[in-house]
């Protein structure tokens, strides 16, 4: 089954902390939802740009996505 990485971006000098934040919410949603996910995070992808991150198996994708509207997804891969 294909791991999907399900990815929301925060622009901006508070971008960080906002990623951060987020994260807290979508750790929330899985423990609540009861399903298994393989990683999340936040990531650096500039000074003003950072992102938080939940990576699921394909069969959750859908309801996540639903659900919490990510801004986009990419396959998920070890080295991310």
């Amino acid at each position: 089954m294909r791991k999907l990485k399900l990815i929301w971006d925060f622009k901006g000098p508070d971008g960080k902390k906002t990623a951060e934040h987020h994260l807290i919410h979508l750790k929330e949603y899985v423990e609540r939802k009861d399903f298994d996910f393989i990683a999340s995070g936040v990531e650096a992808v500039s000074e003003n740009h950072h992102l938080a991150f939940v990576a699921v198996e394909e069969a959750n994708m859908i309801e996540v996505r639903d659900d919490l509207r990510p801004h986009r997804g990419q396959l998920w891969t070890k080295t991310d």
